[in-house]
């Protein structure tokens, strides 16, 4: 059968997909709403990083190393070494991604401002729209709930400012601590993708995936 009022052919997978590209490409050529770059929680205060944050975040980062280097494959950006400088740099690229809408980054701060870790969107399908979210805490702040609070907001900041669909998360099988943060912050698991992530020592491990939905 045909549509009402069409030629009586079938339109071509070839004219579907250029169809699919020029809306896709319009949607990007539309002017970007204004994002909110900070959130305030009951006891946390994020925000998007700026130039000077380096030093800040090389501290939590260097007392966090060993227990965030348990998880090479997730978090291979661990297996570095540590500087002020590449803290900088991540964060001065973090500010400028955030103004491009390329990816979401926010420092975590408690109310005393105590800089405590991160939490980010990336791998941003806005033609969906669809992201992933990660996040890790500095040792001395976990098990206190400050993770769930953090990831919680930053899935509302994604359906309520990005207009997201779909926000995901993936982690490794054996990080029970992250999938529990998943849980409370209400993600689903939907799966576990066998061998899906390697080590660098060639291991291979398999990733749960967890996520939230909104809207039709």
């Amino acid at each position: 059968s045909t549509l009402p009022g069409s030629s009586g052919m079938r339109p071509s997978s070839a004219s579907v997909t250029s169809l699919i590209s020029e809306r896709w490409a319009q949607s990007f050529a539309m002017p970007k709403p204004t994002t909110a770059k900070s959130i305030e929680t009951q006891r946390l205060a994020m925000r998007c990083p700026q130039p000077g944050d380096g030093q800040t975040v090389y501290e939590a980062v260097a007392e966090s190393i060993e227990s965030l280097r348990s998880w090479p494959a997730s978090l291979p950006w661990a297996m570095y070494e540590p500087s002020p400088q590449s803290s900088e740099t991540y964060c001065r690229q973090s500010a400028e991604d955030f103004d491009n809408r390329a990816g979401f980054v926010f420092l975590v701060f408690l109310k005393n401002g105590t800089f405590i870790g991160s939490v980010g969107l990336h791998d941003i399908d806005w033609f969906v729209p669809k992201m992933e979210i990660g996040f890790w805490l500095r040792s001395s702040a976990r098990g206190q709930g400050y993770a769930q609070e953090a990831v919680s907001a930053v899935v509302d900041f994604a359906f309520d400012q990005l207009r997201a669909r779909r926000v995901e998360a993936r982690t490794d099988e054996d990080n029970h601590a992250c999938r529990a943060t998943c849980i409370s912050a209400a993600l689903q698991l939907e799966g576990i993708l066998r061998h899906e992530r390697i080590t660098p020592t060639g291991q291979p491990r398999n990733t749960c995936v967890y996520a939230a939905i909104r809207g039709v």
